[in-house]
């Protein structure tokens, strides 16, 4: 089969030399059993090569099965990929097959690979130099015969770098590697894909049919389109139901366009330098913690040094934080009345005698994970008069964690 044969049966449409190349490689690999690590952006179109590649090969006739390792919890992938036995764990009622014991003989497509966590990686690595794998809660070992077809929109290479995929499990994957060009690294193929999109949809909706002018084609082939195939397809979509004018200018496809190449996807994206995406609940615990340290560690700085200038204001290097200090530093109540704080700008060089050598106490402060943990948990519940699910998002965790920390802590 050639490819323009391939693209028939499969809907694909474009001549650009980066789409034929990656087609090129599918179906020479296809009819071999290795594994195919495909690599592209969100949206181009990588399980529709994994289709390509289980659809001219010898498995052509055993089961495929595709699966976002991406949507599946941590606490059960394992289960769902390997199968589990009865009574291994709570709620496992039965025993339950995995898709490697279902799709013996036949191809599955691991859709967002990068995102499986270690060790279903080294039971994933077992799989493919062996054949083998253990259901969870059980002790015997189970063969398969399967063809594992990988996908991931993220540089792989960076996560092995960064020790959150094993490198020998990317080595293994990525025994033929398969790249899908991006949208825009294909602009000859833009305004056909559209014209493809828009032919369907007017179709489907059984609404007139759309033209776009010379400008709008630029306006399309020049876009970025960070969501790629998905993202013209979308726009295809919204223009056919809802445009009333059918010949489209460059203006009318702006307003369903964004002009600055922003994604109008439904995902996070982080920032050059950001690593919000690499906390963990404990992570982000951690830094309120230590944030509040070192707020500790600058009130004893500007404590020390109202002492060493004998209690003159006016030396204060920095008298808008000593003010700060004091209203939020409650000193010790005695039977003298408290002395008032006056700061005094430079114009004005008056003195204020200031004495807190008197309540100054020395006191070891516990640096106890487990104590500051515990203080914030009573703090966010007395401030949210105990209502669990506002303490929780108060201290940025979910629910069901707050609800173990205050078991593991023996809290009321």
């Amino acid at each position: 089969m050639d490819i323009q044969d391939i693209k028939n049966r499969f809907g694909i449409i474009g001549n650009s030399p980066l789409l034929n190349r990656a087609i090129d490689i599918a179906r020479q690999v296809a009819p071999t059993d290795i594994s195919v690590l495909i690599t592209g952006e969100s949206g181009s179109g990588k399980e529709v090569f994994s289709h390509i590649i289980h659809s001219l090969s010898s498995r052509k006739h055993g089961p495929f099965i595709a699966v976002n390792c991406g949507a599946i919890p941590e606490g059960t992938i394992d289960s769902e990929l390997f199968g589990h036995e009865k009574g291994s764990f709570t709620g496992a009622h039965e025993a339950r097959k995995g898709y490697f014991e279902v799709v013996d003989g036949g191809t599955i497509f691991l859709d967002e690979v990068a995102e499986l966590p270690l060790g279903t990686q080294a039971r994933l690595l077992r799989v493919l130099e062996t054949g083998e794998y253990l259901r969870v809660g059980s002790s015997k070992v189970q063969k398969t015969n399967v063809r594992v077809i990988a996908a991931t929109n993220v540089d792989v290479y960076d996560a092995v770098k960064d020790g959150k995929f094993r490198e020998d499990l990317y080595y293994r994957l990525n025994t033929v590697p398969l790249r899908i060009p991006a949208l825009r690294d294909r602009k000859e193929d833009i305004y056909l894909i559209f014209r493809k999109f828009i032919a369907d949809f007017t179709d489907k909706y059984r609404s007139p049919n759309v033209q776009l002018d010379e400008s709008a084609q630029q306006v399309l082939m020049n876009y970025n389109w960070p969501g790629n195939v998905r993202q013209l397809k979308n726009i295809a979509e919204q223009i056919a139901v809802l445009e009333r004018e059918r010949n489209i200018t460059a203006q009318i496809l702006a307003n369903y366009i964004p002009t600055d190449g922003r994604s109008n996807l439904p995902m996070r994206i982080s920032q050059p330098g950001s690593h919000a995406e690499d906390l963990s609940e404990r992570d982000i615990l951690y830094k309120v913690l230590f944030d509040m340290k070192r707020d500790m560690v600058e009130l004893k700085k500007l404590v020390a040094e109202i002492i060493q200038s004998g209690g003159n204001a006016a030396e204060i290097s920095n008298p808008q934080l000593i003010n700060q200090l004091y209203r939020d530093i409650e000193l010790p109540s005695t039977e003298t009345p408290q002395p008032t704080l006056t700061i005094h700008q430079p114009s004005q060089p008056t003195t204020t005698n200031f004495d807190i050598t008197h309540h100054a106490e020395e006191f070891e402060e516990s640096l106890s994970l487990i104590d500051k943990e515990s203080d914030l948990i009573k703090k966010a519940l007395k401030k949210h008069r105990g209502k669990r699910k506002l303490a929780a998002q108060e201290l940025g965790i979910s629910e069901r964690t707050l609800y173990r920390k205050i078991k593991e802590l023996n809290l009321n």
